[in-house]
């Protein structure tokens, strides 16, 4: 039976996806180099592993929304779900490297996207964990299947730079955020009533009444 291991070896962003995406460079490595590897049928889970980096007193702010009072991180700060992802694996012997494309969101009412926009700058530590099945033969036998064993997975350091870098590229310079259609009609109300003509310069004015009246 094949026993496949993985590593990382590196993260970019997507330049030509429709949209956005992180492109993870995986290799993989199977022990016995005489197996025939038909194809690999892979599925990943990538957990944010929080609790493995430090944060500024800035970051503790805009994380906020997430873990609550940094007082109560030592409760409240647990590894978060990123995403899953499933990839087949064309035909090797011994080992290959293959892109692993991760969609990622600008929706903030996704809690990874709030994780990412939060930080400044350093790395996320991420834990990918692998299932799936293997399709192999060996010694000229007839196609064979394998499954991958449970307690295989792969560490990796995201660079922070490369997630802001792609959602850069992606929406420069703005941000997406959903409502709920009755609030968005009440904004639309509020916009054609004074007659403002983008949806930038109504939230702009609506902030700014607001910093008066606090003020």
């Amino acid at each position: 039976m094949p026993d496949v291991g993985f590593k990382i070896e590196g993260a970019e962003p997507a330049k030509f996806s429709a949209s956005p995406q992180i492109n993870f460079k995986l290799r993989l490595n199977n022990a016995d180099p005489s197996e025939a590897i038909h194809s690999v049928v892979l599925r990943c889970q990538i957990q944010l592993e929080v609790t493995r980096r430090r944060y500024t007193a800035e970051e503790q702010r805009k994380l906020h929304d997430l873990f609550g009072e940094p007082e109560r991180w030592s409760q409240t700060l647990r590894n978060l779900l990123w995403t899953h992802v499933n990839v087949n694996v064309p035909p090797f012997h011994g080992e290959t490297v293959i892109d692993l494309p991760v969609p990622c969101t600008f929706d903030f009412n996704v809690g990874a996207t709030k994780y990412f926009h939060g930080l400044a700058d350093g790395q996320v530590p991420l834990c990918v964990m692998f299932s799936g099945t293997v399709f192999y033969v060996r010694d000229g036998s007839a196609l064979q299947v394998a499954p991958i064993s449970w307690d295989k997975e792969a560490r990796f350091n995201l660079p922070v730079k490369v997630w802001h870098d792609m959602m850069d590229t992606y929406y420069p310079n703005s941000a997406w955020i959903r409502l709920s259609r009755d609030i968005f009609d009440r904004l639309y109300d509020y916009k054609v009533r004074h007659g403002i003509p983008t949806w930038e310069q109504a939230l702009g004015r609506m902030l700014q009444a607001e910093e008066l009246v606090r003020s």
